[in-house]
């Protein structure tokens, strides 16, 4: 099936998902940014053909990314090929380790693609057991790596992953890990699925720390599917924006509200490609 045919079913299904009546109902768009894609989407493809697959995100119109160098051509060329397509990425994602030790390498790799956030997705932890003593070894490397990033220009950002909900105190150790890191060096990219899995509501959380969120990573969660704290679930679990459990709609108006900079669709569902422009389609219909 060509590309353009599955962005004609994506328009369709989002019609009869959102009813035609919302989709061409009066009123501002809602989401108005635009069209971002976390290049894990794609992990099964980049090692088949780089510039291929480039070719497939455009040809889906995406114009910004979130990713970072990619095995099989060098950062620079990837920078080429980027610019070739009129793709900007900016968010590069960064391992905690790695960031921990030395934010050199991170900040070679943003400047070379023109990156300005610095992603990282990871806490490492004992399985089931993310703690306060493992949350304030974060908050500590968080604040020394985000001085590091800002003096180069850059900004840093956690990517929330479910196992940090884990109540204490008064709240979560989610909110501990944002009342202690320091707002000049830290920020947040919410994923609104690993939001959503452990319990949480990502519009509300959103709203809580209105100037802590800068970038976002759009997924749902498929309906039925009850969440925990362990930061995993099957990939067949990802659904299109729109089918899921998560109100997307409810999302989008609080991420507008506080700023949110860029959104990324990370879809990592084996149907990928047929899902990705139901969501575009879905978002696009949302209305004020």
């Amino acid at each position: 099936m060509t590309m353009k045919k599955l962005i004609g079913l994506g328009c369709l299904a989002a019609a009869l998902l959102t009813g035609e009546s919302d989709l061409f109902a009066q009123g501002k768009p809602v989401y108005t940014a635009p069209i971002g894609l976390q290049a894990y989407t794609f992990r099964g493809s980049w090692g088949k053909g780089i510039e291929a697959t480039l070719d497939t995100i455009k040809s889906l119109g995406v114009t910004e990314m979130e990713g970072g160098p990619i095995a099989g051509m060098t950062t620079e060329e990837l920078r080429k090929q980027l610019d070739k397509r009129g793709i900007k990425m900016k968010s590069i994602g960064a391992d905690y380790k790695k960031l921990s030790e030395s934010a050199a390498q991170t900040i070679k790799d943003a400047k070379i693609l023109g990156a300005t956030y610095v992603m990282v997705p990871w806490i490492p932890h004992e399985k089931g057991n993310f703690n306060l003593e493992t949350a304030k070894k974060a908050v500590a490397d968080f604040n020394k790596a985000g001085k590091e990033l800002k003096e180069a220009g850059i900004s840093l950002t956690y990517h929330n992953h479910g196992y940090e909900f884990v109540p204490y105190e008064d709240g979560t150790l989610f909110d501990y890990i944002v009342k202690n890191t320091n707002p000049e060096y830290v920020n947040f990219e919410m994923d609104v699925l690993w939001t959503a899995f452990p319990g949480q509501d990502p519009a509300k959380l959103l709203l809580k720390y209105p100037t802590r969120w800068k970038l976002m990573h759009l997924k749902d969660l498929k309906k039925g599917v009850k969440g925990d704290l362990s930061g995993g679930t099957p990939t067949t679990n990802d659904v299109a924006l729109g089918t899921g459990q998560i109100d997307i709609a409810a999302t989008l108006k609080a991420a507008k509200k506080v700023g949110i900079k860029h959104y990324f669709i990370e879809d990592e569902s084996p149907s990928y490609l047929k899902q990705i422009p139901v969501t575009i389609a879905y978002i696009k219909s949302i209305k004020e």
